[in-house]
């Protein structure tokens, strides 16, 4: 018999402003509201927000203080009885903390402490735009006070030295991995975005069948790959359409309680969905002193936690989402994970399709998987969420059907700690090899190219090139692998 106080997602909210002017815009608290409306309806019971013990909210690009306090006062929600009041939860930033957040509650839920929860979060990144560009100041409603609850930790993001050579943003390394998987998979140039705008083709047709997909257009292998107008290169070898596509208004709520609770609130069963199990790691902080950029330690350590617990295999998971920030976060997964990267990896359409409100991007994703194993019991989903570079990882596996366990929770940040590490120099002069690289791309020309080399006694350096010929030659030709020298004023010459 099921636990009574097993975890359970009993509703689920999404919201798009697909506005036409700016008159529309919704600031980011209006859309998180009309989420947690909808999840409320998607229950099948009314006044259910009212009840709630604890909101939890997923940190934005806003600067509200404490939006999870004001939600409860405009949902009247009100505190039980013994109760100091109805909790506020926030997180700090990271793609992660959807599924940490998830995990955190079920656990809370298993052991009596909370029975009805909801969670959400919104970024209004497409209305913040367009005022932008018309020079309007969107309004912003305060929200002081501090969290009962803060869930994360906020650690560096960028190695000093991979800052002291501008690098300091996704777009500048998800591309090295990219072209670090080209040249370890020995792929050519053409053949490697042949299959990877292939792979982001398929990413667009599961949009496509998503009702909350932010992109509703058709795109082929072919347009992705091709920079055009409304596709420029940003950075060798990403075009725009695959970048994560943060120009949203989206939101998403989910409603989270026991069993027990479900029952005593006359919740439907065929709408519960269950949280199996959830595994948090954390990658080496950099791709400074990651071993490769091509692989993912804190994946697969992750991965096989979660299947070990969950008694799942890969061919036991007929629904998969892969965190997509940018394909070579996909591909790597895909590898770390056991996936065939040919089948389904994603039910939303990624960051790009299916949009990406920042942090809040998973939300939706596991809100999709929700409806997706309602349709159909007994299947199972995988979700996996990412935070920062590569870096910080939650997954957690769902099902429709009652699981055999409890809900389980595992940290395997101790396994990944134990892993070496590269050596990082802050200067070098002398023979090299490049090991990845990419070129920045302003609207009309390359920018600079940022180069990671690595010595002969395999440590790892940072160079950065302005020189239009070999950033031309680097998003024409293979760079991996040439050899190189470094010299005093930290230029680079091709040897090969």
């Amino acid at each position: 018999m099921t636990n009574p106080n097993s975890p359970v997602i009993v509703g689920v909210g999404q919201f798009l402003n697909r506005l036409q002017d700016l008159e529309e815009a919704l600031e980011p608290l209006e859309m998180m509201l009309r989420a947690m409306d909808r999840a409320e309806q998607d229950t099948g019971v009314g006044d259910l927000l009212q009840q709630v013990q604890s909101v939890r909210v997923i940190r934005g690009v806003w600067h509200y203080a404490n939006p999870a306090q004001y939600l409860a006062q405009r949902i009247g929600a009100v505190a039980t009885s013994g109760s100091a009041g109805v909790q506020s939860v926030g997180t700090l930033f990271g793609g992660n903390q959807n599924q940490a957040v998830v995990n955190r509650t079920a656990a809370s839920i298993l052991a009596g402490d909370l029975d009805l929860v909801v969670i959400t979060g919104a970024e209004n990144g497409y209305s913040a735009g367009k005022a932008r560009k018309a020079g309007v100041k969107l309004e912003t409603t305060e929200t002081p006070g501090d969290y009962d609850l803060l869930i994360g930790a906020q650690k560096p993001e960028h190695h000093d030295f991979e800052i002291a050579k501008g690098i300091r943003a996704a777009i500048q390394v998800y591309p090295m991995y990219e072209n670090a998987i080209r040249h370890h998979r020995g792929e050519s140039l053409g053949a490697h975005m042949d299959r990877v705008s292939s792979l982001w083709a398929r990413f667009n047709d599961a949009a496509l069948t998503n009702p909350n997909a932010w992109v509703q257009e058709d795109y082929s292998a072919e347009q992705i790959r091709t920079p055009s107008a409304a596709n420029r290169q940003i950075s060798f070898p990403y075009t725009k359409l695959m970048n994560a596509n943060m120009s949203v208004d989206m939101s998403a709520a989910l409603i989270m309680c026991s069993v027990q609770k479900a029952r005593a609130l006359g919740i439907a069963e065929q709408l519960w969905v269950y949280p199996y199990a959830g595994v948090e790691g954390y990658d080496h902080f950099s791709a400074s002193v990651r071993e490769n950029f091509y692989s993912s330690p804190g994946v697969r350590l992750v991965g096989k936690k979660l299947f070990e617990l969950t008694a799942t295999d890969v061919a036991d998971l007929t629904f998969v989402d892969l965190y997509s920030c940018f394909p070579s976060a996909v591909q790597i997964a895909a590898m770390e994970l056991g996936l065939d990267e040919n089948r389904p990896l994603t039910v939303t359409g990624g960051l790009t399709f299916g949009g990406g409100p920042l942090n809040n991007y998973v939300m939706h994703s596991i809100a999709r998987m929700v409806e997706l194993l309602r349709a159909e019991p007994g299947t199972r989903g995988l979700v996996t969420a990412n935070g920062g570079n590569l870096y910080k990882h939650a997954h957690g596996i769902y099902s429709a059907a009652a699981p055999v366990q409890d809900f389980q929770f595992a940290n395997v940040q101790a396994e990944i700690d134990r892993l070496p590490s590269k050596n990082c120099l802050a200067s070098y002069q002398g023979p090299a090899t490049i090991e990845s690289y990419t070129v920045m791309y302003s609207a009309v020309a390359p920018t600079v190219g940022h180069v990671a080399c690595l010595t002969p006694a395999g440590e790892r350096t940072w160079v950065n090139t302005e020189d239009p010929e070999l950033m031309g030659a680097m998003a024409s030709e293979e760079f991996c692998g040439r050899p190189v020298k470094i010299d005093s004023a930290a230029q680079l010459s091709v040897l090969a």
